[in-house]
């Protein structure tokens, strides 16, 4: 990378990578999206990247093309240039967040059918399947409420 990370900006993809190691993305992915949230530079190149995480080539690609997959990262082309520069999606927080709490009607559907066809002889785990579903519908709505009335 041209611009070189000062050692707090190390420091801070470090520290804000383990974190988000912690909420579930690869170390390699966590980096990638940690670096591209500190750098003073708010697009960077696959080589930028490589190059400033010291990641493989594969490993690099792999980070990108998770956190690509998962909406955490977007990027831009620009005229006469073949490279992709990749930016964080963080700014784009209230629209991910939205998706994600839409994207647990699915998931709520499911157990709902699978509550259906349980036995009825194991009570006790049904009773927990219903309110993790009541639980689901409940963060959902008020979720969604929270999102809606917070700049208000």
């Amino acid at each position: 990378m041209e611009n070189k990370l000062t050692d707090k900006q190390k420091e801070l993809i470090e520290s804000f990578g383990v974190i988000q190691e912690g909420m579930g993305l690869s170390p390699a992915s966590a980096r990638v999206d940690a670096l591209l949230t500190v750098a003073d530079k708010v697009e960077l190149t696959f080589d930028q990247i490589r190059d400033a995480l010291q990641l493989s080539k594969s490993a690099t690609s792999n980070a990108i093309n998770n956190l690509l997959m998962m909406k955490r990262i977007g990027y831009k082309t620009k005229p006469g240039d073949r490279k992709r520069y990749f930016h964080t999606r963080l700014g784009q927080w209230k629209n991910v967040f939205l998706e994600s709490i839409n994207g647990l009607s699915a998931y709520n559907e499911s157990i709902k059918e699978i509550l259906q066809n349980r036995t009825e002889e194991t009570t006790e785990f049904n009773d927990q399947l219903k309110d993790f579903s009541e639980f689901l519908e409940y963060y959902q709505r008020e979720s969604i409420k929270l999102i809606e009335n917070w700049k208000k």
